[in-house]
């Protein structure tokens, strides 16, 4: 069989006969008996030609294995420092692409409604914040304790939103509460000097969509930050995504920087008691932060 054969040659390193197993039509996309893809096994072994040589013949650089492994985390996983950049950029031009398209195909579709050309006044003062996604209140608690001038709140949820009112948010003198979904609610934001986003259930085209409107929403001497909870079941992937959305920030004209925050042992088990979904599952928490890279030099 002429996949098996290629998982074989993938393991000893040999070239020549990957590629004319790829040549006479071997399906890259191959799960061997051990659910296990050719790209897995040569990113195991450190093969760094052979990984070219899938990922140009179309292996899926975020297939995954029973165990939740990519190719990139065993090449990680075996100290294979080519091997695992090779991926790494791999993983990440794809993605690129992806979101070109994604964005692409929303702008053939939007109503016409461009927020960035209509928005043209800028709110003066210091100390407003803004936070994307109120949850459990846990960042707009913090937030309070440092008595900001202004503090818009969005929340879409109504549940949580009547939750707030009951817990007595709408009384509090400098914070302001809309409600709705950031996406509809543009039109009511000001200018900021410290954003955070943290929407649950949404994707990263959302928060990528979100990064387009930071130039107009965010002071030039603002601070950004964000739920950095990409992929947090995976630890590749999650490395993917942290320099995926870096570049694209930088694109925008911001600097992010990644403080590493170890969270092994804050999250014990009674934290997930109830959970059916663990949303992080990673020793170290990345924390974003992201400024204008005028001011941050």
């Amino acid at each position: 069989m002429k996949e098996q054969e290629l998982c074989e040659a993938a393991i000893k390193g040999e070239t020549e006969t990957v590629t004319g197993l790829i040549d006479s039509g071997a399906d890259v996309t191959y799960f061997d008996g051990g659910g296990i893809t050719p790209l897995m096994h040569a990113a195991k072994h450190g093969h760094a030609p052979i990984l070219n040589l899938l990922l140009s013949a179309g292996a899926p650089w975020n297939a995954l294995s029973p165990s939740n492994l990519s190719a990139g985390d065993f090449a990680m996983q075996e100290g294979h420092q080519e091997a695992y950049e090779l991926l790494l950029n791999a993983g990440i031009r794809s993605e690129l692409v992806l979101g070109t398209i994604a964005r692409k195909e929303k702008k053939n579709t939007d109503s016409g409604y461009d927020y960035l050309e209509d928005r043209v006044s800028f709110s003066e003062g210091g100390g407003h914040v803004l936070n994307i996604g109120f949850g459990m209140g846990l960042f707009d608690t913090a937030i309070q304790q440092y008595s900001p001038v202004k503090h818009t709140i969005v929340e879409a949820h109504p549940e949580v939103y009547e939750r707030m009112l009951r817990d007595g948010w709408g009384e509090k003198e400098n914070v302001r509460i809309i409600f709705g979904r950031w996406q509809d609610v543009l039109p009511q934001l000001e200018t900021y000097d410290g954003i955070f986003f943290d929407t649950y259930g949404e994707y990263y085209e959302d928060l990528r969509e979100f990064h387009q409107h930071l130039p107009v929403l965010l002071k030039p001497d603002g601070v950004y930050s964000f739920f950095n909870g990409l992929c947090g079941g995976n630890a590749f992937f999650h490395v993917v995504y942290c320099h995926l959305v870096s570049l694209e920030l930088e694109n925008l004209g911001y600097s992010t920087q990644l403080i590493p925050l170890p969270v092994k042992d804050c999250l014990g088990e009674q934290v997930w008691e109830g959970v059916k979904h663990r949303y992080w599952q990673l020793d170290t928490y990345y924390l974003p932060v992201c400024q204008s890279a005028e001011n941050s030099e």
